[in-house]
């Protein structure tokens, strides 16, 4: 059975310096880089907003960055302006061993949908195609890392268990953002559906 090592956007601007930085977002490179050879199949993951998508805080008059808004699928976080196609910031860290990649999967490129999930669109219906992939493979045992523990990386790894696959969370090479608790709430969520947190 292959395993597969799941990246998920490890992308300038959730690292230092950029629209939307995780908190030591950098420094997870090197050991992401260091465990690549483990694995059978690597996979990135890439936000990719065109430059007026729905979840921007700048596309809601009056909203400000971090503001919760509804959308037709239900409750949705307002970001500031961040990975955007074909910008620096949605670039990949220029330390990450992307050569190494099998497969560099975009998500969020629907401009009336987020995409937390390397699964599923927010909406918890539009598949990403990353499943069909992986059974295509014969891979049934992921493991993930990136960016941010509390949001991209969480809905993946609920997603991937509910899909029957089995999920580590290598959480020494993922960081937060945790907003008003959502660390410690993603964290029992994780558990709480059978993802290993090691």
């Amino acid at each position: 059975m292959a395993d597969a090592l799941i990246v998920i956007d490890v992308q300038n601007d959730f690292c230092p310096g950029g629209a939307l930085a995780v908190p030591e977002g950098d420094a997870i490179v090197p050991g992401i880089n260091a465990l690549m050879d483990d694995f059978a199949a690597v996979i990135l993951t890439q936000d990719w907003h065109p430059a007026d998508h729905a979840s921007f805080a700048s596309q809601h008059p009056g909203k400000a960055p971090m503001e919760m808004t509804e959308m037709a699928y239900g409750p949705q976080v307002l970001w500031p302006d961040h990975c955007v196609q074909g910008t620096h910031g949605a670039a990949f860290h220029e330390g990450l061993a992307t050569d190494r990649a099998d497969l560099i999967l975009r998500k969020g490129f629907r401009r009336q949908i987020d995409s937390y999930s390397a699964f599923f669109e927010n909406d918890r219906k539009t598949p990403t195609g990353l499943e069909g992939y992986l059974r295509t493979r014969g891979i049934r045992r992921v493991t993930l890392v990136g960016l941010a523990l509390d949001f991209c990386v969480n809905y993946s790894a609920v997603d991937a268990a509910s899909l029957g696959l089995a999920v580590t969370v290598r959480t020494d090479l993922t960081r937060a953002i945790d907003l008003d608790g959502s660390l410690a709430a993603a964290r029992a969520g994780m558990e709480d559906v059978g993802v290993e947190l090691a």
